[in-house]
Parts: structure tokens; sequence; C-alpha cells
């Protein structure tokens, strides 16, 4: 079962802590900043009230509308400064005016001295610093947006991105199921003309093909020994026409004891560029093939040909099955595989196509 990308549990209890601390700031704010012994006075609490509940109606202004407005969608930076700069100080002008709607507070004793009216510096600082307290409320709204907008569009590119590459892999397999059935059906074909008796079972074998190319090739991974058994049966069809003087050879070795599972099909486009480039009409011809896998999940494919390259007169497209098993490594084994295919360099004739696959999502293979 696939599992999908969700951010949206995420994001809401996220939203749901930020919104719970900015009202447990703004119910619990105008308590502490008060003295030791003085009681609470609802009046002094509501006179009190007017900074938290400001800075709540400029943080909720900017997460609600000039971020996602100014910020996210239309880019224009020096309209949210000016807007917020405006909302500041039209907060610190209607203090003034909420302080003397509320009524006066009543004399208590402090632990101190009174002393005589403060100087207008302290008023302009005092005033200073409630804007630098405003402004930081907005540099905080500003944040948590731009984060929660951040984690939500990387959430959606990787979705995204799941999406497309699970649909290139479906594409890759849609292309691998009628190449290696067309060749299969030309070799039955050929079989017809000669030996009835062994085109009927060539059919039967064909029928288990396809049975494990419509079930099994739905499923991300299939056993070792289902995919062997795969490999072996189309090796075994694809010799049907082929002269005397071709050797194919079919290995496996793996823990009959072990599930060890494998990608299904990663490995026939190589099988089948081997029967395609590595036969020859004339001269003589070998496939080995090995498919070896030890017991901790280590897997290795090798299939080694004789190399008869193209004439240059041929100019049928060539290249497309390497392309496929190299997007299917990266997509299923992305960091846990080798891959050395090419000519041998002591011997032209040869052709190696050689893979080691890491099963293990902990193990990473050195490149």
């Amino acid at each position: 079962m696939k599992k999908k990308l969700s951010s949206a549990p995420i994001e809401r209890n996220v939203e749901i802590i930020i919104h719970i601390c900015i009202w447990a700031y703004v119910v619990a704010s105008p308590l502490l900043f008060r003295w030791n012994d003085e009681t609470v006075d609802w009046g002094r609490y509501f006179r009190r009230l007017y900074f938290p509940l400001s800075s709540c109606a400029i943080f909720y202004l900017n997460y609600l509308y000039l971020v996602p407005r100014y910020v996210i969608k239309s880019k224009k930076y020096k309209t949210f400064v000016i807007f917020n700069l405006l909302f500041v100080a039209a907060v610190l002008l209607s203090r003034e005016y909420y302080t003397l709607l509320c009524p006066p507070a009543p004399d208590f004793k402090r632990p101190r001295h009174r002393h005589a009216p403060p100087p207008p510096i302290f008023y302009i600082t005092f005033q200073i610093r409630s804007a630098i307290s405003l402004l930081f409320i907005t540099f905080v709204a500003l944040t948590v947006r731009l984060s929660l907008q951040w984690h939500k569009v990387e959430a959606a590119q990787q979705e995204a991105e799941l999406r497309l590459r699970e649909a290139e892999l479906q594409n890759i397999k849609n292309q691998i199921n009628p190449h290696f059935l067309l060749n299969t059906l030309n070799n039955i074909y050929s079989l017809t003309a000669f030996d009835t008796e062994r085109a009927q079972q060539a059919i039967e074998q064909l029928s288990h093909l396809l049975r494990y190319v419509l079930y099994e090739n739905q499923v991300p991974f299939v056993s070792i020994q289902r995919e062997a058994e795969f490999l072996k049966t189309y090796t075994a069809l694809m010799r049907i026409r082929l002269a005397d003087n071709v050797e194919v050879s079919f290995d496996v070795d793996y823990p009959k004891n072990n599930d060890i599972q494998v990608a299904p099909l990663i490995f026939i486009s190589l099988v089948e560029n081997a029967f395609k480039h590595g036969i020859s009409p004339i001269k003589p011809s070998f496939i080995h093939i090995k498919l070896h896998a030890t017991a901790d999940g280590e897997i290795t494919f090798s299939c080694i040909n004789s190399n008869h390259p193209k004439n240059s007169s041929d100019k049928s497209p060539g290249g497309i099955g390497l392309k496929q098993v190299s997007r299917r490594l990266e997509h299923t084994y992305a960091g846990r595989y080798h891959w050395h295919y090419g000519p041998s360099s002591h011997d032209t004739g040869t052709y190696a196509s050689i893979i080691s696959i890491s099963t293990s999502s902990d193990k990473k293979l050195q490149t």
C-alpha cells in the first residue's frame, strides 16, 4: 500500500500551538507585570490589556492578510513595510485614547518612594520601546507564516516528485512489456514451422511470463526466487531459434529460506540487449547470465556476452534499455547500487553488464 505525503496534520498542530501561545500571552501578561503585594484589580487589568491586544491584532493582521497578500503572493515588500509602520503608529497614538476610556487606577502602596513625573525623554523612550516591540511582533508573524508556507510548498513538491517518479516508473514498465513480448512471439512463430510440440510448450511458458508481468509487475518488490524464475523462463524462450554455435548459460544462487526482495523486471532489459546485440548469425557467440544473492540482502546480477557492434549502416535505435535500467535503479536503489557496463578493456569482443545492489535501506554502497 502506497503512503502519501501529507503535511496537513503537522501544519494544523503547529498553528494550534501558536494560537494557544498568543492567547495565553494576551490573557496572562497584564497579571505578570505587577508588584508582588499588588492585588488583582480588574480596572487596572483592562488598562494593561491594551498592549497585548494590540500586539495580537498586529500579529493576526500580518499572519492572515498582509504576509499572504503582499509578501507571498504579490511580492510587494515596500507596501508591506508601509502598512505595518502605519499600523504601529496608529496603535501608539490610540493608546492614550484607550487609557482615557478606562477607569482611573486606584492608589496603592508601592515598596518604594514616589518620584516626580518623568521627563519627556522617558515618554519618548517608552514609545520607541513599544514601537520596537510591535515591529518585533510583525517580524514573528512574518517568520511563522513564511515557515509554514515553506513547509507546505516543500511537502507539495515532494508529493509531486513522488507522483512523477511513480508515473515515470509505470511508463518504464509499459515500455518493457511490449518489447520483450514481441521478441518472444517472434521466436514462437518461427518454432511453429518445424516443431509444433515445442511451440505449445513455449506458449505455455509465455503464459507464465505474461502472468508474472501482469501481476508481479504491479507491486514494488518481488522475491528473488520469482524474478530468477522469470529470467530463466525468458532465457529459455529466447534460446528457441538460436543456432548451435551460440552458448547460453543461466546460473542462479540465493538462499532458499531467505525472503530477499528485488524490484521486478529490473534486469530484463539487459538480458534483452544481450540476445539482441550479443548474437551473430555467422560467428560463434555466447551469453552468460548470473544472479546471485546473499543472506544479508546483497544482490549481484551479471550479463556477459559476445560483442558484435552495429554496422555503420545500421540506423536502428539503441540505448533505450540501458536508460530504462538506469532510471529504475536510481528510482528504487539510489545510493545503494553499483552498475558497470560496456565492452571489456582487455577483450573488445566481450560486453559485460554487472549490477550490485544492497536491498537494505540502511546500507549505502560507496561509488
